[in-house]
């Protein structure tokens, strides 16, 4: 089963997607306009996944 939700991006604010797979139990976060991804598990919330542009990282 998957459920899709309509959601701003947490990196350009425009409208992404939040997919629940249920099978898996994971998130998929995504935004077509900036290519944000985050795919986090979701019993333990952990980031199995994750692409931002334009965010830095720490060193």
């Amino acid at each position: 089963m998957q459920i899709v939700q309509k959601i701003r991006c947490p990196n350009c604010g425009s409208e992404g997607e939040r997919h629940y797979l249920y099978h898996s139990q994971l998130t998929r976060t995504q935004c077509p306009t900036c290519d944000y991804l985050m795919i986090s598990c979701t019993r333990t919330g952990r980031v199995i996944e994750a692409y931002a542009p334009g965010i830095l990282a720490r060193r």
